[in-house]
């Protein structure tokens, strides 16, 4: 399982890599607009158990992503506030349109769904086109995979006290030294970008913006372990061998990405 890991790691991570400092605003969106439509699969299969979500306007609001590029500005917040009230339209037509076939339940479940991953996957597309977004973005990376692989670390060598029964194999020794990790990363990555790219990022903000981070990443990682709990599934899927689906790679991720595009509107 640990060689699975970490081969699947070093080979993914060169792919996250090219595209982010590569790829344009259209082959980013693109991009996040793929994973979107994977982590959205892997969350219906997940809970067709309790419920039957609306696939059809979960997979239409993954694709929403790939065309934030063609969207002025100057309009982007009315469009992304105003997706929100559109979407529960839409799912309360549908249960009208089926004569209460879709239930409640149903678009409840395809809501939050919704919510949990295409708009914070959102917010993704969002730090990658702010002014120097290219490097702001790896901050959230750092502040998520870094906590991940140090806490994994710590918590496998040092860990003896669970946090948690929604995830029993997390320690609380591991849960302190991811965040210590993440923002001993985030730090030398500032040096980096201060010292050779002509950046003047606050070392004393991005030890804070670190903590904060790295701590909603982690709530985020028990976010989804208690989904996979309430459904009984240990992976969403197969789809990335050591890691298990998409959406279990980048679950800290995607729940940290809207705190750290507001942080970094105060950088």
């Amino acid at each position: 399982m640990e060689l699975k890991r970490v081969t699947s790691s070093l080979l993914g991570f060169p792919l996250v890599l090219i595209i982010l400092l590569l790829g344009n605003k259209i082959v980013v969106d693109m991009a996040l607009a793929i994973i979107a439509l994977l982590s959205m699969s892997e969350y219906f299969n997940a809970v067709k158990k309790i419920a039957k979500p609306v696939q059809w306007v979960g997979y239409t609001s993954c694709l929403s992503i790939a065309m934030i590029h063609l969207v002025p500005q100057a309009y982007l917040n009315m469009v992304v506030t105003l997706a929100v009230p559109t979407i529960l339209i839409i799912l309360f037509a549908q249960v009208i349109a089926t004569d209460m076939r879709t239930s409640f339940n149903d678009i409840a479940y395809t809501f939050i769904g919704i919510f949990y991953v295409v708009f914070f996957i959102m917010f993704v597309a969002f730090i990658d086109g702010m002014p120097n977004g290219k490097i702001l973005i790896w901050y959230a990376i750092f502040a998520a995979w870094g906590t991940d692989i140090c806490a994994y670390l710590v918590g496998k060598y040092k860990g003896k006290h669970t946090f948690s029964k929604v995830s029993p194999k997390k320690s609380i020794e591991g849960c302190i030294g991811g965040t210590i990790g993440a923002v001993i990363l985030m730090l030398i990555y500032t040096y980096v970008a201060n010292h050779y790219w002509g950046m003047h990022y606050s070392y004393f903000f991005i030890m804070g913006m670190g903590i904060i981070l790295s701590l909603v990443g982690q709530i985020g990682d028990f976010a989804a372990s208690s989904i996979k709990r309430f459904v009984d599934i240990k992976d969403y899927s197969n789809l990335i061998p050591g890691h298990g689906g998409m959406l279990d790679r980048i679950d800290s991720l995607i729940f940290l990405a809207p705190f750290a595009y507001a942080l970094f509107t105060l950088l």
